[in-house]
């Protein structure tokens, strides 16, 4: 871990360790502003989209936008938060998300504009999630960073959970305009507590004078090149850090029942708010889990977990493929997303092990791994329900999720047996 304040208990750091630090507070208050309005304009535009269109393929296509402009936003844009000061990374990139959705929310926004606006979106949501990364080991150390990590994860999947609950019912009510107005104001809010709120980290001294010294655009751009293909480099050398992007990628497989939502439930028959319903479910149960991994086990025994519970978050999506009603969905969905909760302790120890100096290059590189990984997995799911049924694809992607999970597995269990790690 990145510092000294190793708990004489050896107990696991709970949530309030992490909250005691007002920087860090502050940092969470700030996300959990922008994410609720995020879910609920998820919902907004999925339902909006099959309204227009009836195509679970097309539904999901849009939502797979919401991961495929990383493919390009990943490798490029987030190494912008190991040049820059990091917080002004996160409040900029959160200004220019607001004035984007902002436009988004115009009525009678045509579709393809809605979807442009969409990808330039999530392209600013990579130096974002890389400069939020970075920061964080300077806000919490040993084992607060990774109850911190924790905190993170478990308001994203509270608030999904919220937003989902909630963003059917007020679509439905509001439409999907004021949804997206929502959504636009939680940035702006997000920006200000952030510039006011959080110290300001430096860039670190070798980027800085590399950041100074550039004489031409042509040599910046050589310079960005080198930048990509170093965390390229430092990530593809390391088997922990491949195995635990395999790992994570896993969420490819899981990710498809939020893509399909709309369509799962028109296959049952059910109405808008069943959308929000499926939507909640995964989120709900990777809370849960979160809360027992870090509660319950202790930090040295938390990677042992990874693998095991990467394969058990694929197991539930099989039941798809026997019918069920709607109640036996969501539960399984949410027993998948608490076997999630593995996605933690794999961050914590990713982070931890690379340089603060291309911390942000080489998390950008995995946020791209992961997010491609599931646009495809969503795009691919789309297309599948499409020539057969919601369930089907579903069923078929937890199928395959757990073959691939063990693979996995066995990497992450060879890499880490050779190689020392942090406690995570």
């Amino acid at each position: 871990m990145t510092g000294g304040d190793r708990r004489e208990d050896d107990r696991p750091a709970r949530f309030r360790d992490a909250l005691a630090v007002p920087a860090f507070r502050r940092l969470w208050l700030g996300q959990l502003l922008s994410i609720v309005g995020d879910q609920v304009a998820r919902v907004a535009l999925a339902v909006l989209v099959f309204d227009r269109t009836a195509s679970a393929a097309l539904t999901a296509l849009t939502y797979a936008l919401t991961f495929l402009p990383d493919l390009v936003a990943g490798p490029l844009l987030s190494g912008l938060a190991d040049r820059f000061p990091r917080r002004a990374v996160m409040v900029v990139t959160d200004l220019a998300r607001a004035v984007l959705v902002a436009v988004m929310a115009v009525p009678g926004m045509p579709l393809p504009a809605l979807i442009v606006l969409l990808v330039a979106v999530q392209m600013l949501a990579a130096p974002f999630l890389a400069a939020r990364s970075a920061i964080l080991p300077h806000l919490l150390t040993g084992d607060r960073y990774v109850a911190g990590n924790a905190v993170i994860s478990t308001t994203y999947q509270s608030a999904q959970v919220l937003g989902f609950a909630l963003g059917g019912p007020l679509v439905a009510l509001l439409g999907v305009s004021p949804a997206l107005a929502v959504n636009a104001a939680t940035y702006a809010l997000s920006a200000a507590v952030l510039r006011w709120g959080v110290p300001e980290q430096p860039v670190p001294p070798d980027n800085a004078t590399e950041h100074a010294d550039r004489g031409s655009v042509r040599v910046g751009l050589r310079g960005e090149f080198a930048r990509v293909t170093a965390g390229a480099r430092i990530v593809g050398s390391d088997p922990r850090l491949r195995s635990l992007i395999g790992l994570a990628c896993i969420s490819a497989f899981v990710v498809t029942v939020e893509g399909l939502a709309a369509p799962y439930a028109a296959e049952l028959g059910a109405g808008t708010a069943a959308v929000g319903l499926l939507l909640a479910a995964n989120p709900l149960g990777q809370v849960l889990g979160i809360l027992l991994l870090t509660r319950l086990v202790p930090p040295p025994r938390r990677s042992r977990w990874i693998g095991p519970l990467a394969v058990g978050s694929c197991v539930p999506l099989v039941v798809s493929a026997l019918g069920p009603p709607l109640w036996v969905l969501v539960v399984a969905w949410v027993v998948s997303g608490m076997a999630c909760a593995y996605q933690v302790p794999a961050n914590a120890t990713f982070v931890v092990t690379v340089d603060d100096a291309q911390r942000g290059q080489a998390f950008g590189l995995a946020v791209t791994a992961l997010r491609v990984t599931q646009g495809v997995g969503v795009l691919l799911a789309g297309v599948l329900a499409q020539r057969s049924s919601p369930s089907t694809a579903v069923a078929i992607g937890g199928a395959v999720g757990i073959v691939v999970a063990l693979w996995a597995a066995r990497a992450w269990s060879r890499a880490s047996a050779r190689e020392p790690r942090p406690d995570a």
